[in-house]
């Protein structure tokens, strides 16, 4: 059991440093940036006591998610099934665009801001945010992580938990101890201007992305139309308003990788032919995979994972992928879990799966013999696909 934690730990200090490259994270780098700038001109004990804090409030987290998981059995990402929670992350991330695009930095009550060390509470809360942002995406390696968890003693799940919060901290607080690493950026000018404010609208189109999943489904698409016009608009002006070289390639650059992942996170519709004919399944139709006579796939997706929507506007959209299910002649099962349900989730465990994305491929007896968490490639589906029988 030790032997077993002492390499699963470090595995999920590795996981949580990886979770910085999810597109779950992105919205935190502003708001990480602002710290690790903030404090990085200090002494060596403020710089200390800022990385210190920042990674207490990455492992805090964690450590609640931690005990959440072992003492009430809730899945990875399940945080996420609230409308509540989603209601709040979204309108916390909408004031932090607005902030953003005022210039001003992260509120402090008066009171605090009297109060010895409080310009230390944007380290803390830093490592906060960036950690609760990061939970709807898995990890390449986060979901065999938490498979093992799921099966420790309450001790073994919080130190996993709290290793995956150190791991996603450490980056950051490895900047903020070694400020020297940050001279090779540019210095501050126009160009710093146009980053900080192209932030605003990933804030904001976090904001937008997590919304939907509370908002009526007619509204999304009008939204996203609303979010990509002004996206534009305030990159021609900001283009037309660039006053040197530096400033314009930011804004040129901005304003090409917005423009592509709105379009992926808008997932404009495709003729029947180039997608995948996904059929919803039910908890009641759990029951009748075994009976099919035919190999399944189970893709279990929510709303709020970003994971999935990646996999959702690209592997299956692949047409070599969609040529490999038909002529399996496979049928593709698609479960939604934007909000609870005991049952589907159930059946998420059973197949070994501890967190989303995740797809299931099930033979003609409607056994599990191939299964995928987290993103991968669309020539290891065809593969997987290419075995079934």
């Amino acid at each position: 059991m030790f032997t077993s934690l002492w390499v699963q730990a470090p595995l999920a200090v590795a996981a949580g440093v990886l979770l910085n490259l999810t597109p779950c994270v992105l919205p935190a780098i502003p708001i990480k940036v602002r710290a690790i700038l903030r404090e990085a001109g200090g002494g060596l004990g403020a710089r200390l006591l800022s990385a210190g804090l920042f990674t207490a409030g990455s492992v805090l987290f964690f450590s609640i998610l931690g005990l959440s998981t072992a003492l009430l059995h809730l899945q990875w990402g399940v945080l996420f099934q609230s409308r509540i929670l989603l209601i709040v992350l979204s309108a916390l991330l909408l004031a932090l665009a607005m902030m953003n695009f005022s210039g001003r930095g992260l509120p402090v009550p008066a009171r605090a801001a009297s109060m010895r060390g409080a310009r230390f509470l944007e380290p803390f809360v830093s490592g906060l945010a960036g950690a609760l942002l990061s939970t709807p995406c898995t990890g390449p390696l986060l979901g065999g992580v938490l498979v093992f968890a799921l099966t420790q003693p309450v001790a073994n799940i919080v130190t996993i938990f709290v290793s995956i919060g150190v791991g996603l901290a450490l980056p950051y607080a490895g900047l903020i101890l070694h400020p020297k690493l940050l001279q090779r950026l540019p210095r501050a000018g126009a160009w710093s201007d146009v980053v900080r404010r192209s932030f605003g609208w990933v804030l904001l189109g976090a904001a937008l992305f997590f919304a939907q999943s509370v908002l009526p489904a007619a509204a999304g698409p009008f939204l996203w139309f609303a979010f990509l016009a002004g996206l534009l608009v305030w990159t021609a002006h900001a283009f037309w308003r660039a006053q040197d070289r530096a400033a314009r390639r930011a804004v040129a650059i901005f304003g090409v990788i917005a423009c592509g992942l709105v379009y992926a996170g808008v997932s404009p519709g495709s003729s029947a032919a180039h997608v995948v004919a996904w059929q919803r399944l039910e908890a009641s139709d759990a029951t009748k995979l075994s009976a099919l006579g035919r190999p399944a796939l189970v893709e279990f997706t929510a709303q709020w994972c970003i994971n999935c929507k990646i996999l959702e506007s690209t592997v299956y959209r692949d047409s070599d992928v969609i040529q490999a299910i038909r002529s399996r002649g496979a049928v593709a099962f698609q479960v939604d879990l934007t909000r609870p349900n005991p049952a589907l989730e159930r059946l998420l465990a059973s197949y070994g799966g501890a967190g989303l994305p995740f797809l299931a491929i099930l033979d003609s007896r409607g056994r599990v013999v191939q299964q995928f968490s987290g993103l991968f490639t669309g020539g290891s589906l065809i593969n997987a696909l290419t075995d079934v029988k």
